[in-house]
């Protein structure tokens, strides 16, 4: 599978600046993170992708909404790919906040909060990421779907610091990392 970093949010710009939590929920994309969207969108153009899969997060599906659109393909959104929940980019609106915002996705099968309640330990986001390694390794075009996600999810995915608008190849049948460091 192909994995996708998010382009940069409002969170990343003012907490590079700040060095802190700047308490953005649900960041949008800057227009830096827009220009890095365009820029994925064009360095995956002779790509095959058959399904691409977002989190429920703003900043995800504003990321792949230019892939999506130059193929006619409709997002899945999936929140088993969403963010570790550590900081307050990390808490989601409501499904049907996003579905008033995004009438062109399916917000359905998404509970109304989709995101945990409560910081995410590591050993939670690193079965999550076993959990869709498994569901991706049995879908027969694992190898052309696009994953837009997030830093933490790639890297329990991975093992790699993925920086936003990065791609990375991903082999659902390899081994995870056996052991990631949570620090950016």
């Amino acid at each position: 599978m192909i994995l996708l970093r998010h382009g940069q949010s409002e969170f990343n710009l003012h907490m590079a600046a700040l060095g802190r939590d700047p308490g953005i929920i649900d960041p949008k994309l800057t227009p830096l993170g827009h220009v890095q969207a365009r820029h994925a969108a064009e360095a995956l153009i002779g790509q095959k992708i058959t399904r691409i899969i977002a989190s429920p997060y703003t900043r995800t599906m504003q990321t792949a909404a230019p892939i999506a659109r130059s193929r006619a393909m409709k997002l899945q959104l999936h929140p088993l790919v969403r963010e570790r929940y550590a900081l307050a980019c990390d808490v989601g609106r409501p499904a049907t906040a996003l579905a008033s915002v995004w009438p062109e996705h399916d917000f359905a099968h998404i509970g109304e909060a989709w995101w945990p309640a409560v910081e995410e330990p590591a050993d939670q986001v690193m079965a999550r990421a076993a959990l869709f390694r498994a569901e991706m390794a049995a879908l027969p075009d694992q190898e052309t779907t696009l994953v837009v996600s997030h830093w933490g999810f790639i890297l329990a995915m991975t093992g790699t610091h993925a920086v936003n608008g990065q791609i990375l190849q991903c082999d659902p049948h390899a081994d995870g990392p056996s052991e990631v460091i949570w620090q950016h």
